[in-house]
């Protein structure tokens, strides 16, 4: 398995998005998005910088509850 990828939260919005993730609000550097299914999770966003590897494989099994396979086909 490779390395998962630097993203910056606006890929990383995207990439939710494709995952039918929708973005509720935001307050600050947090961005809330949730599921029709009732997931949710906060993507912190700071301008000019990339969330970092353990943060989004901790987003990807926790949050978005979905294989990191599944992940990186929607990169």
């Amino acid at each position: 398995m490779s390395k998962l990828p630097l993203l910056s939260a606006k890929e990383l919005s995207g990439i939710l998005e494709k995952l039918g993730f929708e973005k509720i609000r935001q307050k600050g550097s947090h961005a809330f998005f949730r599921h029709p299914d009732r997931r949710a999770m906060l993507v912190p966003v700071h301008p000019g910088e990339k969330i970092d590897r353990g943060l989004l494989n901790k987003i990807i099994k926790k949050d978005l509850q979905v294989s990191i396979e599944e992940f990186m086909n929607n990169c």
